[in-house]
């Protein structure tokens, strides 16, 4: 055999090779597609993927979509249009959601899910997502050790489309609502943002100057919050916080916010990447689409052993 026609037959095995499912080459693709990196959970969600995805030989495409679901179709189409073997998604509301997760699985791109959940079933393949409801009521119960089972409270909400806003709250008022002398005197959202929550607390602290506490639906609205009390001089206000960052971690061992609940946001968003590797090499995962992870309760004890929405130890 010639050296030409040795290095063609080379070639072409190569390339058959490369178009087998679940071979990955540098041209397969994985796009990574969550809200704004400001927030240092979405951040850990996409430097989670990306690093996976790395490890696992694909190449990344990672995207913000920054909570605007017009913002996060067009990332869609950029995804089926670069031709993207999977989508890594935290979503941007789970009605605005179910059509691009639908419009990729047409195009033959499957979508694996993390931390937000759609309504909808069997769209994506996976919907990896943190036990909200029982992370709530961990919370809730310190919430309600730390206050004593009494007094004023205020409760920040996030983004209303957002279904773990919804079940957040709710995990928190299975476990408050329990004690009468337990009282809510606002419930406002904040959006998730710092900004807004610091702007809220003002307002609320001029409305009800005796308030005890503040349990808020994530860490950023509680850094927001904290940062309004320190500068009003109220630093005795008990304040949880639900996401597990670094700087509530920080705020815990100095002694200002009293406890959050941590979501494995790093973790889940390797999973899913994994995932996402094991069906495109053999069509399934092995596991049911939906699939929750359990959240841990930081407190000062455990707090040190905290780092970027991950446990060790």
């Amino acid at each position: 055999m010639n050296f030409t026609r040795r290095v063609l037959l080379h070639s072409v095995a190569f390339a058959m090779a490369c178009s087998l499912p679940g071979l990955a080459s540098a041209a397969d693709l994985i796009a990574i597609i969550t809200p704004s990196h400001d927030n240092p959970f979405f951040k850990a969600e996409a430097v989670g993927a990306e690093a996976r995805a790395k490890e696992l030989g694909y190449d990344t495409l990672v995207l913000v979509h920054d909570d605007d679901p017009n913002k996060q179709s067009e990332m869609f189409d950029t995804a089926i249009a670069r031709g993207a073997k999977a989508i890594i998604l935290d979503n941007a509301g789970a009605d605005a959601t179910v059509a691009p997760v639908q419009r990729a699985k047409d195009a033959g791109i499957p979508s694996f899910l993390i931390d937000r959940e759609i309504k909808e079933s069997g769209i994506a393949v996976s919907q990896i997502v943190s036990n909200n409801y029982q992370g709530a009521q961990l919370g809730a119960e310190q919430f309600v050790e730390l206050m004593g089972e009494e007094g004023k409270y205020a409760e920040l909400l996030g983004r209303e489309a957002d279904t773990n806003a919804g079940i957040r709250s709710a995990g928190y008022h299975d476990i408050i609502d329990q004690y009468p002398d337990l009282e809510m005197v606002t419930q406002q959202s904040a959006n998730w943002s710092q900004t807004e929550a610091y702007g809220k607390m003002e307002t609320i602290l001029q409305a009800h100057p005796d308030i005890k506490g503040v349990i808020s639906g994530n860490d950023t609205m509680a850094m927001g919050a904290w940062a309004a009390l320190e500068a009003a001089g109220r630093t005795d206000v008990i304040v949880v916080g639900f996401d597990g960052s670094n700087d509530v971690r920080d705020s815990i061992l100095a002694g200002g916010i009293k406890a959050t609940v941590l979501q494995p946001a790093f973790r889940q968003a390797q999973l899913a990447v994994e995932q996402a590797d094991q069906y495109l090499r053999t069509g399934e995962t092995g596991v049911d689409e939906k699939q929750l992870m359990d959240c841990i309760l930081i407190t000062p004890e455990n707090a040190g052993q905290l780092e970027t929405f991950a446990l060790d130890g």
